[in-house]
């Protein structure tokens, strides 16, 4: 049985909000891994992804989780978008991302200048793909 996720309702309006938040995390994420600061890269990388989630969840639903499992972010992705191909694609993407992020923020193995670099391409699309959605739900 899936977990229940903790939400916030929270006003569509805000969805720009954790979109100019999942913007500024990706471009730094872009900074670290081009200055060979791996681990920076990937992190923010997730957190980029995390945040556009976020995003699309807020401007499609009214509602963001707030659970310390970040993998429930995309269960309220995927459940907000049921029926969306667009929006399945995205949260496996996501889902691939956060499968990184204990390994990148809590032990001691370095991410390499390949992991943070796919991290940063993956996160982008999916930042990019928010971006369209929060413009197109016309908030």
């Amino acid at each position: 049985m899936p977990r229940q996720t903790k939400t916030l309702l929270t006003s569509r309006s805000e969805a720009s909000l954790y979109l100019a938040k999942a913007e500024q995390f990706v471009e730094e994420a872009r900074v670290a891994t081009d200055n060979s600061r791996h681990d920076a890269g990937m992190l923010n990388s997730i957190h980029a992804a995390i945040s556009a989630a976020d995003a699309v969840t807020v401007a499609l639903a009214g509602r963001r989780s707030t659970d310390p499992d970040h993998q429930r972010a995309a269960d309220l992705l995927e459940e907000v978008g049921a029926n969306s191909e667009s929006i399945a694609e995205r949260v496996k993407q996501l889902r691939a991302l956060l499968s990184k992020k204990n390994q990148v923020e809590y032990e001691s193995r370095r991410a390499t200048a390949k992991e943070a670099a796919d991290s940063v391409r993956r996160a982008g699309r999916i930042v990019e793909w928010a971006g369209t959605t929060v413009r197109q739900a016309r908030l």
